[in-house]
C-alpha cells in the first residue's frame, strides 16, 4: 500500500506559480512533478485565493475577535472591578485609612 506523500508548501507554490504563469498544461504538470492535476489546481486555486495576503500590511489586519470572547472578557472585567471596590473597602475598615492618603 502507498503511503501519502506530503508536499512542502514551498514545493506546492512552485507548482501552483507554474499553473497559474499556464505555461504548461495541467496534464504536463502532472508528468514533469508527479501530482495530480487535480491536485495541482487545488493549489493553484488556493494560491490565488490566498494572494492578496501577501499584500497586506502586518498588524492593519487586526485578529477577528468573537462575540462570545467579548462577552466573557466583559464578565471577567466586571468581576476583577467587584472584588478590587470590595477589596478597597475592607482595608479601609481594617486600616482606617478612609479619606486619607498613604
Amino acid at each position: 500500500m502507498k503511503k501519502r506523500k506530503n508536499h512542502s508548501p514551498e514545493f506546492k507554490a512552485k507548482v501552483a506559480l507554474e499553473a497559474i504563469r499556464e505555461e504548461l498544461t495541467l496534464a504536463e504538470l502532472s508528468k514533469k512533478y508527479g501530482v495530480h492535476p487535480t491536485q495541482i489546481g487545488t493549489w493553484k486555486r488556493a494560491a490565488i485565493e490566498n494572494m492578496s495576503t501577501a499584500f497586506t500590511r502586518r498588524g492593519a489586519a487586526p485578529e477577528q475577535v468573537s462575540a462570545a470572547d467579548v462577552d466573557k472578557l466583559h464578565s471577567k472585567i466586571g468581576q476583577l472591578v467587584v472584588e478590587r471596590d470590595f477589596l478597597a473597602e475592607a482595608s479601609h475598615r481594617l486600616l482606617g485609612t478612609r479619606g486619607k492618603k498613604w
